[in-house]
């Protein structure tokens, strides 16, 4: 099995499978390659089921043309091609209008969609949980979904407004409940659990969904 080996000073024994569902396995300096080709075998199963995963989910090229369907708030709404349309980019409630352009045009309605719909909800949480926090920034990432600074200064990704609204708003009061909590201990989850009781579900779905957001 291929497999890329990084060596530090790290005392554990790690793999890892990338984005190209390739096997990247971390050691320690010392260890020899006998003992990391053992290790590997052992995790044969999961490497493999790791990787099909991987695969899986990548994702093929968005075409901007007529009937190809984009996310928003959770559904997949069809693309209509219209030249007349006087916006760049427009949605009925039913489908998206195309004027011109492609990538560029969505994730600039995507961002404004945002403003409108999630920074009210980032304030009525903050406000009704004595949440206090700086400025907000709204980026387009794809390895964060949030973060939160430590004087308190909120990353929010604005492609999430592809997601449900249940999955905004758990970003939202993960980032929020960091103002308080710098870590992932486990009275930081505590104060998730209080605010949003399903908070698993829709921590779930990101997990698993969270790459669909960035088809564009």
């Amino acid at each position: 099995m291929n497999y890329q080996l990084i060596r530090s000073k790290r005392k554990t024994l790690s793999l890892q499978i990338n984005n190209n569902a390739e096997l990247v396995v971390r050691a320690p300096n010392r260890l020899s390659v006998e003992k990391i080709e053992q290790f590997i075998d052992k995790k044969h199963d999961w490497i493999n089921k790791k990787s099909e995963s991987i695969q899986s989910k990548k994702i093929q090229k968005t075409s901007y043309i007529e009937g190809e369907k984009f996310l928003y708030l959770g559904n997949r709404y069809p693309l209509n091609i219209n030249s007349k349309n006087p916006k760049k980019l427009a949605f009925n409630g039913n489908t998206f209008s195309l004027h011109s352009g492609g990538k560029e045009e969505f994730l600039a309605w995507y961002k404004a969609a945002f403003k409108k719909i999630a920074l009210p909800r980032l304030e009525y949480y903050a406000k009704n949980h004595k949440f206090n926090y700086n400025q907000v920034r709204l980026k387009s990432q794809k390895t964060l979904w949030g973060s939160c600074s430590g004087s308190n200064n909120i990353n929010l990704n604005y492609l999430l407004i592809c997601a449900p609204i249940a999955v905004v708003d758990y970003v939202i009061v993960h980032e929020l409940c960091h103002t308080v909590h710098k870590n992932h201990s486990k009275d930081f989850w505590s104060l998730v659990e209080k605010i949003l009781p399903n908070y698993k579900t829709n921590k779930s779905w990101l997990k698993d969904n969270g790459y669909k957001l960035h088809n564009l």
